[in-house]
């Protein structure tokens, strides 16, 4: 028996890795595919190109004319000085190789999180590196969207549940009623926040993630960041609390109404035991998506969040890399940005996997 149990328990290891393999190859496709055609438009069928072709041109003469060891040099000799170091910089960024080739390179360099160095960009630190430039922003977005949607997540699950005990009632038809206020996006309640506790009521922060400068002493460090991360959080949280509420409650109702809760109430076991074991549980699937989805939708949704409240993460990092045309570093942060999305995805399926065993087991039909 305990063979036939190793054997059955092995077989389902084996399906859930295949299974694994299958969701991380088809998440690698999609990762390359949308990494890819972000480098073909960030190219803009080679404008860019021909646009840093000005700019070099540009720059080189701004340095031979304003360089006094060449002013004794005649036009000829200049021109012929300012062509070379056109050139030099021409084989540099190795525009004179054709575009689809260079964009093969740069798919290969991208995935591998060789991100190369940024062309006006840089890190406070002074860094042209792509990669130190995102490792610099990155941790504030983390911070930020990471503790956003952990609190909308505890808070929605134990609203929605006390919702699903008291289902008609008052503050269960409000909540049903501001449902379609989560319409909005973040930054919309961000831009209100603003105006009202920063402004009206100066009580928080209109922006920033400490004050300048930045406290030495760790908890000071902490309490600023704290109180900048008010407004921001108030704003992720008030965009998504009450349609997650309104979703989560409906799959907790639905789970509260089956025969096998009604046999558990009979047998008079603990309220608090009957929502843990026969209907939270059950439920785990479709709140794990609609937790994962929605996450997914806060990634997207961090460039103009960041932006209203000057938040230096990597939103606002990919924003200003579009206002100066750095390509090396919006290219990166789209890499960054998909590797996150693709991870939650990826997450997502392996928790599937796990919660739901129809999921992993991909049983050969007889």
């Amino acid at each position: 028996m305990r063979a036939l149990l190793s054997g059955s328990a092995l077989r389902d290891l084996g399906r859930l890795g295949l299974f694994t393999a299958k969701r991380l190859g088809a998440l690698l496709v999609t990762v390359l595919i949308g990494v890819y055609l972000t480098i073909v438009i960030a190219n803009m069928g080679g404008k860019v190109d021909e646009l840093r072709m000005v700019q070099i041109r540009s720059e080189v003469a701004e340095q031979v004319r304003a360089d006094p060891a060449f002013q004794d040099l005649s036009a000829e000799e200049r021109q012929r000085l300012m062509e070379r170091q056109v050139q030099l910089e021409v084989e540099r960024l190795r525009l004179d190789e054709p575009f689809f080739w260079r964009s093969l390179d740069y798919l290969r360099q991208a995935m591998l999180l060789d991100l190369g160095r940024a062309e006006q960009m840089h890190s406070d630190a002074g860094s042209r590196q792509v990669y130190n430039i995102i490792a610099e922003r990155l941790p504030a977005t983390l911070v930020l969207f990471g503790t956003g949607n952990l609190l909308v997540f505890f808070v929605s699950v134990y609203a929605a549940l006390g919702l699903s005990r008291r289902y008609g009632s008052a503050l269960d038809r409000a909540v049903i009623g501001l449902a379609p206020s989560s319409a909005a996006p973040g930054w919309f309640y961000g831009i209100f926040l603003i105006l009202l506790l920063a402004f009206i009521a100066p009580l928080f922060p209109s922006g920033g993630m400490v004050a300048a400068p930045p406290p030495e002493s760790a908890w000071a460090y902490a309490a600023s960041l704290a109180r900048h991360m008010a407004l921001p959080l108030a704003a992720i949280f008030i965009s998504q609390i009450f349609i997650s509420i309104y979703s989560w409650r409906t799959f907790f109702l639905i789970h509260s109404s089956e025969d096998y809760v009604e046999m558990a109430r009979a047998k008079g076991l603990p309220e608090r035991l009957i929502e843990r074991r026969y209907i939270l549980r059950p439920s785990l699937s479709p709140i794990v998506t609609s937790f994962l989805l929605m996450l997914i939708g806060l990634w997207s949704g961090a460039i103009i969040l960041e932006q209203v409240f000057n938040w230096p993460g990597l939103g606002t990092l990919l924003f200003e890399a579009i206002g100066q045309r750095d390509t090396p570093v919006i290219i990166g942060s789209v890499v960054i940005f998909a590797y996150l999305l693709a991870a939650t995805v990826f997450l997502l399926d392996i928790l599937y996997a796990i919660l739901d065993p129809r999921v992993r087991l991909d049983r050969e039909r007889s």
